[in-house]
């Protein structure tokens, strides 16, 4: 039982799981052309600075994050999205860990025994550890370190508690392995990242610089006149001109090994028959379910949903079933609801008033070898009914340290959260008993002596069979739908042919979608993990691939080409290059019009550049983007040192030409602090050390990443 509610009591530990983004950086692919992903050992998941990673220990790793997942959402089941990210997340830590790792081994950074134990038990308890859920008292909600004391000398020593529960207990122990590693991998960066931050040290200079910087703000009034009022054909860029600016940017066009790709993926709906089958169908189930007597019998055969005979209030239910309830009567049936390809009934099988939900306390006398438990639960009642206190016993006997710690006190129970989390004479029992008045009830658990100690106000509640059956496509549209798709392969193999034939025969090209081996999907079709393998087998162009099954889709793929990791060609970014200095042209020829003018007031500017003057307050220096305009350093810079209430410009930026009038500037009076300013300033290199650090390192690392083979 104890067991059962430190589980249950495990919520948001998705966000705990996700604040470990802290390990994850943003790595570079370092891998061989073409088919050598298929000729490297079989087991070899990846090499990073010659440290092979093998599938057993990568898999046992994606085990564990997953079980850790698990235990955050209570429950066996994670969506797709969730494993995918998991995945990528243990690769990027495992680079991590052992590129950082090879780094401090040089340095002789360590963390030891006593600095873990302090970090988890200590006077210094780590952040993450106060924010992993099993350690927060529910009824706190903040972290307890007598909780996480408890629960740790329970994974410790297994044999203190029931058989039973030692399954249970192994997990809270896996669970907890995988928070310490990651404790230890955080202090270890930490030393590393601050190491670092000690040898960039902000000087005097900086520090002014900032001060200044921040010191005075402007408000100002513009005209803007964008580069889209200017055609194309008006300026020209040549190769040269571009050629130049890609060489300066050469950096910038680093890529990923990658293949270009056309697809055509066609979804695989229910036919028109199979609406009309699955139509009748629903029907012959209502007129059962209106008449049937065996209700959990009848919708538990339907994969979609089980009946939870438990009553709800009218809250708890769907607004669907809450208007339905409001006005039905018992026995009644509501349906068929079509909706997102289903067909749904719901029957009111009962109704009626009491309290939503109730506080509970209790004693837990787990079953134990040689011990009679119903004559000790006897015992104990005997001495509640004599005026014994709960708290008093519930210290002394209970077997649930949990609530132990908050005398006997469980937490506030649902009918539906009784019955699917501890059983049905657990339920019973706690919506029956008396205020007060101590009862004795078993379940699989062992025996409780439970006490309600309080109850919310009475309502109406209900219990209501929802069944739900899902329209999905039939074999014989199944096959009608992939041998169509058969067909048009067959008569269209080459990829001039599917290009030209794909519209008349009702499917749509996909053109030129890059993809590397780290993406999970081709484009936007999910569950097309095997298409991305496909298309790295091999480096052929215009290879036509088989029809793959991806989800609800059948897919065929062309593959393009193939590009090489390294640097992006001249040619391939060229039409971006020449966007930006055709910009910066059309910039010089806006200015060179609006000179021509000879302009003396903003109102004639705007009323050249057919706009509206605008305002804004509030910027400096240090202002990164300026509201309602974005990122323009040239024009910060102007605005920053031109003349109170004086037109200023023509200024060339990123999006457009600019005139402007500083219409107040604001000066603060605090004084310059130095060492003030340095400690900020030092501060913010250490935020972006403890990024830019490691992956710089993981950047510089020797990495061949070979899962596309396996996931």
């Amino acid at each position: 039982m104890a067991t059962l509610e430190k589980i249950r009591n495990l919520s948001g530990l998705l966000v705990g799981v996700v604040g470990l983004a802290l390990f994850a950086f943003i790595i570079g692919d370092f891998l061989n052309s073409g088919s050598s992903y298929f000729r490297t050992p079989p087991d070899q998941v990846a090499k990073i600075e010659g440290t092979a990673i093998n599938y057993n220990y990568y898999q046992s790793r994606i085990e564990e994050m997953t079980n850790v997942y698990k235990m955050g959402n209570n429950t066996g089941n994670l969506p797709e999205e969730y494993l995918i990210q998991i995945r990528q997340s243990v690769y990027n830590s495992l680079v991590q860990e052992i590129v950082l790792n090879e780094a401090l081994d040089r340095l002789g950074i360590k963390v030891t025994s006593e600095e873990l134990f302090d970090m988890v038990q200590g006077e210094n308890v780590s952040p993450m550890v106060q924010q992993i859920p099993l350690f927060t008292d529910p009824q706190t909600g903040m972290f307890s370190k007598a909780r996480a004391l408890n629960i740790l000398k329970t994974i410790e020593n297994p044999e203190a508690v029931p058989q039973e529960q030692r399954a249970e207990i192994e997990s809270l122990r896996n669970y907890w392995l995988f928070w310490e590693r990651n404790i230890k991998q955080q202090r270890l960066q930490e030393k590393y990242t601050a190491l670092l931050a000690k040898a960039l040290v902000a000087n005097p200079l900086d520090a002014k610089n900032a001060y200044e910087g921040g010191l005075e703000s402007s408000d100002i009034v513009f005209a803007m006149q964008s580069y889209a009022t200017v055609a194309d054909s008006l300026v020209s860029v040549s190769d040269a001109e571009a050629k130049k600016l890609y060489e300066q940017r050469r950096e910038q066009f680093r890529q990923k090994e990658s293949r270009i790709m056309d697809y055509i993926s066609v979804d695989i709906r229910p036919s028109e028959d199979d609406f009309s089958k699955v139509s009748e169908d629903i029907e012959k189930v209502k007129e059962e379910l209106a008449v049937t007597h065996t209700i959990a019998e009848m919708v538990n055969i339907h994969p979609e949903m089980k009946y939870v005979d438990a009553f709800k209030s009218e809250k708890a239910w769907d607004l669907d079933i809450a208007t339905f309830v409001a006005k039905a009567e018992i026995n009644e049936v509501e349906g068929p609801v079509f909706k997102d390809d289903s067909y749904r009934l719901y029957k009111l099988v009962d109704k009626t008033v009491a309290p939503d939900s109730v506080k509970v306390s209790h004693i837990f006398l787990p079953e134990q070898p040689g011990v009679d438990v119903a004559a000790q639960a006897d015992s104990l009642l005997n001495v509640l009914k004599a005026g014994g206190s709960f708290e008093e016993l519930s210290t002394r006997y209970s077997a649930d340290q949990q609530s132990v710690e908050r005398g006997g006190e469980v937490g506030w129970f649902t009918e539906e959260i009784a019955l699917t989390q501890i059983g049905e004479d657990f339920r019973s029992a706690i919506f029956s008993a008396p205020l007060n008045q101590p009862v004795i009830t078993k379940t699989t658990f062992g025996t409780h002596i439970i006490k309600i100690t309080e109850k919310t106000a009475d309502v109406p509640k209900y219990k209501v069979a929802d069944l739900t059956l899902q329209v999905t496509p039939s074999t014989k549209t199944y096959g009608l739908i992939y041998n169509e798709l058969n067909q048009f392969l067959a008569k269209n193999n080459t990829p001039e042919k599917i290009s030209q034939s794909a519209r008349d025969a009702g499917y749509s090209l996909v053109p030129n979608v890059r993809i590397t081996t780290e993406d999970r999907m081709i484009g936007s079709v999910p569950d097309s993990r095997q298409v991305v393998r496909w298309a790295f087998e091999s480096t052929r162009k215009d290879e036509i691939s088989t029809i793959f099954e991806c989800k609800n889709n059948f897919v065929i793929v062309i593959r393009k080409g193939a590009l090489q990791e390294g640097y992006q060609s001249f040619a391939s970014v060229a039409p971006m290059l020449k966007y930006e200095l055709i910009a910066r042209k059309k910039g010089e020829e806006i200015v060179k019009g609006l000179k021509a003018k000879n302009l003396q007031t903003l109102d004639a500017y705007a009323q050249a550049m057919n706009a509206t003057p605008d305002t804004v307050k509030f910027i400096n220096m240090n202002t990164s983007r300026i509201t309602g305009i974005g990122l323009e350093p040239a024009l910060n810079a102007e605005i920053t040192y031109a003349p109170v209430n004086q037109l200023s410009g023509p200024v060339i930026g990123t999006n457009g030409v600019y005139v402007f009038i500083v219409t107040n500037r604001v000066k603060e009076t605090r004084e310059y602090d130095e060492s003030q300013e340095v400690r900020t300033l030092e501060a913010g290199n250490a935020y972006r050390i403890g990024y830019q650090a490691v992956q710089a390192l993981v950047e510089k690392a020797e990495i061949v990443d070979r899962r596309i083979r396996f996931d």
